[in-house]
């Protein structure tokens, strides 16, 4: 199936590894151009140089903080200037540091707001107006399985997400007209350096084997398994794409089933 994405122009944030690289990884594979950034220039050039050899594409890499305005606009400077465009933006950053909410320092209360809501506020109100001169655009938030179901002792994931998916339902409606489509994903466990942070807290909490601790996360997983960032990847490269040209402001899990509920 061509996803109509040659020669697109997709900037996708913090995808140096994980799910953010595997974001990158399926739109190169769809013939976009891109842009990748992280905060460690080693891996991030690493990923970059990975990318480009598997696919071919042409990868624009920058090592920045991506919480930082002024590291924002001279990434973006640079994206215009070498592709012309940008038409898809991928927003992703590194959850906040676990915790209960009484128990949680006063000063992570912001910095979690600038380092997960922020980043996707400050993005798309970056890079929206780069799209409205084309009519055409696709923002795709990278959020969490915890907009739809809390997940005990990650208050600040749980709380900043959530926001994040309203932002994303209200900018949807918002761009619609410029030809914009925004969604958000729900992500639920994936085979990350996020996830083994949390198996190895739940494994020193509970005193079992980092191997049962990740079995007993599988198991609460209908398929039966916990996911590859390559899954995700492909859901977000049909978002990006024409063939998901009526999908706008939804809030969409990809979990293998973790989520019960019915909305």
């Amino acid at each position: 199936m061509d996803l109509g994405l040659k020669n697109k122009v997709a900037l996708v944030l913090a995808s140096s590894k994980g799910l953010g690289k595997a974001a990158a990884m399926a739109l190169a594979n769809e013939g976009c151009r891109l842009a990748v950034c992280g905060r460690d220039p080693k891996t991030l050039n690493a990923a970059a140089k990975e990318i480009k050899r598997i696919t071919g594409a042409p990868v624009l890499a920058e090592a920045m903080d991506v919480e930082n305005k002024r590291a924002r606009e001279r990434m973006i400077g640079k994206i215009l200037k070498r592709y012309g465009g940008i038409d898809i933006l991928v927003t992703n950053s590194g959850g906040p540091v676990p915790g209960k909410s009484l128990e949680l320092p006063d000063r992570e209360w912001p910095k979690a707001v600038s380092s997960t809501l922020m980043v996707a506020v400050d993005w798309t109100r970056a890079v929206a107006p780069v799209m409205m001169k084309k009519r055409w655009g696709r923002i795709i938030h990278i959020l969490s399985i915890s907009v739809k179901q809390p997940i005990d002792g990650l208050i600040l994931s749980n709380t900043m997400r959530a926001g994040a998916a309203g932002f994303a339902k209200t900018t949807a409606t918002e761009l619609a007209p410029h030809g914009i489509l925004v969604n958000a994903l729900c992500p639920g466990l994936f085979l990350t350096g996020r996830l083994e942070e949390l198996i190895e807290r739940r494994r020193k909490q509970s005193g079992r084997r980092r191997a049962e601790e990740a079995e007993r996360m599988a198991s609460e997983i209908p398929l039966g398994r916990i996911g590859r960032p390559e899954e995700l990847g492909s859901v977000i490269a049909f978002l990006a794409s024409e063939r998901a040209s009526f999908i706008t402001g939804a809030v969409l899990q990809v979990d293998g089933g973790l989520y019960r509920g019915l909305l």
